[in-house]
């Protein structure tokens, strides 16, 4: 999955239990004035979840707090620090994307429209397949009694002996 950074906003991961969005906040200022910081918490715990983001006004500010803080140390831990991929919510094709669940209804319809229309046209193949292998079945059946009552004609005394009385009798 090919997707755009955003290059005003930072992931900043290997956070201390510690740390909060103010302490964050503190940690990324002196690069330039911040927008929002943001720190994801944990449904069970509601303690965040070890990583947090930073949004910067310019995205100069960004580039140059991302090469200072990258493996910088900040209460005991070492912060790795890289542009952010943006927000994603749940839906589309692709299970993830940054689209609204609702936006792929239509092709989602047709996908199942398609389908059913493949697993009715496999249906037909198939009884048509089965069809022409019991009419190929009976035909080779039919040529192998036909062959067994030559033989049978053949090999018979009484049938030779009913062939000739009605040869001699015309």
């Amino acid at each position: 999955m090919n997707q755009q950074v955003q290059k005003d906003t930072l992931y900043v991961g290997g956070l201390a239990e510690e740390v909060n969005e103010s302490i964050l906040h503190a940690a990324f200022i002196p690069f330039g004035e911040i927008k929002d910081v943001k720190t994801p918490l944990d449904q069970a715990t509601q303690k965040h979840r070890s990583f947090g983001f930073v949004t910067f006004l310019e995205k100069e500010d960004a580039t140059a707090a991302m090469d200072n803080m990258d493996g910088a140390e900040l209460y005991g831990r070492v912060l790795t620090v890289n542009y952010a991929l943006p927000e994603r919510i749940k839906g589309g094709e692709q299970g993830w994307a940054a689209q609204p669940l609702w936006a792929d209804a239509d092709t989602w319809f047709e996908r199942q429209q398609q389908e059913e229309e493949m697993k009715r046209l496999q249906a037909e193949n198939e009884a048509a397949m089965k069809a022409a292998e019991e009419l190929h079945r009976k035909k080779v059946a039919e040529e192998r009694d036909g062959e067994k009552e030559e033989e049978t004609e053949a090999t018979d005394p009484m049938a030779i002996a009913e062939a000739e009385a009605l040869k001699s009798s015309q």
